[in-house]
C-alpha cells in the first residue's frame, strides 16, 4: 500500500467511528489478582472449577478455551458482560456491557464479586483490589496457554534481543500475568475528540496522586505505580509512541492520526497462528516486501516468513493511557485496581470529567503548582508516582488543585442525575487526606500489619 493509503485506512479505522452519532454509553474493565491466602502459588485446577461454577451460576457461555481446554472466557449475551482471566489465571477480569449508568454496572459487580468470594472462602483464596498481586513471587507465573497469550509473552520476552537499543529494559515479562488494572472506555464525538486527548493527557499526574496502587514489595517501594515502568520499560516501550503518554501537544485530529502513523506493529495472525516480530513502523511495515515472525509449539519457537497484508491494521495495538479505540471510545487505561470498596472510582472519575473537559483544560491551563514551573507532563506523572514528593511541590497548593479537579468531576457527574457523584467519596478522602491506596498499603506495613489483613481490606466491598 502507499503512504496515502495506510494513512486512509488507519483514518477509517480509528477515527471514523468517532464521526457516528453517541450515546454516551460507559464500558467498564476491571481485573483483579486471585490470592491464595495459605502463601502457595493458585491451583489453577481450583480456578476451572470456579469458572464452572461462575458460568453455570449466571447463565455465561463459554467463549474462549485455552489449548488443554479450559475456559478462559466466557459471555453473557443478554448483558454483554465477559468473565475472563487476563494473561493468566492468576488475574480475574470482568468487562460490563456497554450501559448508560454507572450504578448498573457497580450492582452486577457485587453479584459477580460476592458470588466468587463465596466459592473461594472455604479454600482460604480471595481476590483483592490491588495493583500486583502480593504473591507474585509464589504464584506460576505461566501464559494462558493460547496462541495471543504465548504470542504477548514471547514479545515481551524477547527483551534480550534488543541489545542495540539504548533503553533500559526491566526483568519482568511475565507482569501481565502478577498487574492488574482498572479501565473504563467511554464515547468521544469527532470534534471533542483533540480536546480531551490532549487535556486528560495532561491530567494524568494528578491520577497518579489519586489512583497509584501497584508497588514491587521489597524491590522499589518508592515507586507506587511500577504499572508505568512495567509497560514502558518492556518490548511494547521499544517504540515509545506505542505506550504511556503523549509527549506533544494534540491541537487537531491530524496531530492524532499523525501521531498513530508513528506507532509500530509486533504481532499478525496467519493460518490461525499469532506471530511476533521485531516492532515495527506502521508505514515502513508495508513498503516491506516480508517479514519472519515467530510462534511457539511443544515449547519451541517455529520460525514464519509472511508478506503485510492490508487488514493487519487490525493486529496495530497500542497502550496509550488515553487510547483511541476502533469502537470509537477512548480507552483509559493508566489506573491500578483500585481496593474493592473503591472500585467505582476510576470510572466515575473520567465520566464525570469528560463532560467538563473545557473547564478542565481552562484549569490545568492556569495551573502554576504543577504547569508552567519548567516541567511537561510525562515528566510530572514520573515525579508523582513515586512515594516522596520533590520538595519543589507546594502540596498545599498541589492538593488545592486536586480538590478543584474533583469539584469539577463532582458538577459532571451531578449534571446526570443519577447519584453518581457518591462514589467519588474515597477520592475526597484521599486528596484531604495526601494519600492514595498504594501509601496506604506501605503505612500499613510499617505500622506492623500483617499482609493478609492488607489483602483483606483491599477486598472489603
Amino acid at each position: 500500500m502507499t503512504r496515502e493509503e495506510v494513512i486512509s485506512r488507519l483514518y477509517d479505522r480509528f477515527i471514523r467511528p468517532t464521526e457516528q452519532k453517541k450515546d454516551h454509553y460507559i464500558g467498564v474493565e476491571i481485573e483483579m489478582p486471585i490470592v491464595n491466602l495459605n502463601n502457595k502459588a493458585v491451583d489453577f485446577a481450583l480456578v476451572h472449577q470456579l469458572t464452572a461454577a461462575f458460568l453455570k451460576e449466571f447463565d455465561f457461555t463459554a467463549t474462549g478455551f485455552d489449548e488443554e481446554g479450559n475456559i478462559y472466557s466466557a459471555l453473557n449475551s443478554k448483558s454483554g458482560d465477559v468473565f475472563s482471566y487476563d494473561c493468566s489465571y492468576n488475574n480475574m477480569e470482568f468487562s460490563f456491557g456497554r450501559e448508560k449508568s454507572l450504578h448498573d454496572i457497580h450492582k452486577r459487580f457485587k453479584l459477580y464479586y460476592g458470588f466468587v468470594q463465596d466459592f473461594f472462602k472455604p479454600h482460604d483464596y480471595t481476590l483483592t483490589g490491588m495493583g500486583i498481586n502480593p504473591n507474585r513471587r509464589l504464584n506460576h507465573n505461566i501464559p494462558i496457554e493460547n496462541g495471543r497469550y504465548k504470542m504477548l509473552f514471547n514479545h515481551l520476552s524477547s527483551f534480550s534481543k534488543y541489545f542495540y537499543i539504548p533503553m533500559f529494559f526491566h526483568r519482568y515479562p511475565q507482569f501481565g500475568m502478577f498487574s492488574s488494572a482498572s479501565q473504563v472506555q467511554l464515547d468521544v464525538a469527532y470534534d471533542d475528540l483533540p480536546e480531551i486527548i490532549d487535556t486528560f493527557n495532561k491530567l494524568e499526574p494528578i491520577k497518579a496522586l489519586l489512583f497509584s496502587n501497584s508497588v514491587l514489595l521489597g524491590e522499589n517501594e518508592d515507586l507506587l505505580c511500577c504499572r508505568d515502568m512495567l509497560w514502558e520499560n518492556s518490548t511494547h516501550g521499544i517504540n515509545p509512541h506505542n505506550v504511556g503518554m503523549y509527549d506533544c501537544d494534540i491541537t487537531s485530529t491530524e496531530d492524532i492520526l499523525n501521531y498513530i502513523s508513528t506507532t509500530s506493529i509486533y504481532c499478525v495472525e496467519r493460518g490461525g497462528k499469532y506471530l511476533n516480530f521485531p516492532p515495527v513502523n506502521i508505514l515502513e511495515y508495508f513498503t516491506l516486501d516480508k517479514l519472519t515472525g515467530e510462534y511457539t509449539e511443544h515449547g519451541m519457537p517455529v520460525r514464519v516468513e509472511f508478506r503485510p497484508h492490508p487488514d493487519d491494521i487490525a493486529y496495530l495495538r497500542t497502550f496509550k493511557f488515553e487510547d483511541l479505540t476502533y469502537r470509537g471510545t477512548i480507552e483509559y487505561r493508566s489506573a491500578c485496581c483500585q481496593p474493592i470498596s473503591d472500585v467505582m472510582t476510576v470510572a466515575a472519575f473520567h465520566l464525570g470529567l469528560q463532560s467538563k473537559v473545557k473547564e478542565l483544560r481552562d484549569l490545568l491551563k492556569s495551573d502554576t503548582t504543577l504547569y508552567h514551573s519548567g516541567y511537561n507532563a510525562v515528566e510530572l506523572r514520573r515525579q508523582l508516582v513515586r512515594k516522596e514528593l520533590p520538595s519543589t511541590v507546594d502540596q498545599d497548593a498541589l492538593y488545592n488543585l486536586v480538590r478543584n479537579v474533583l469539584d469539577l468531576c463532582c458538577e459532571g457527574l451531578k449534571a446526570r442525575g443519577l447519584g453518581e457523584e457518591a462514589y467519588l467519596k474515597p477520592l475526597y478522602k484521599r486528596s484531604e487526606n495526601r494519600t492514595n491506596p498504594a501509601k496506604e498499603m506501605l503505612l500499613r506495613l510499617q505500622n506492623g500489619e500483617s499482609m493478609e489483613a492488607i489483602i483483606k481490606h483491599c477486598a472489603e466491598v
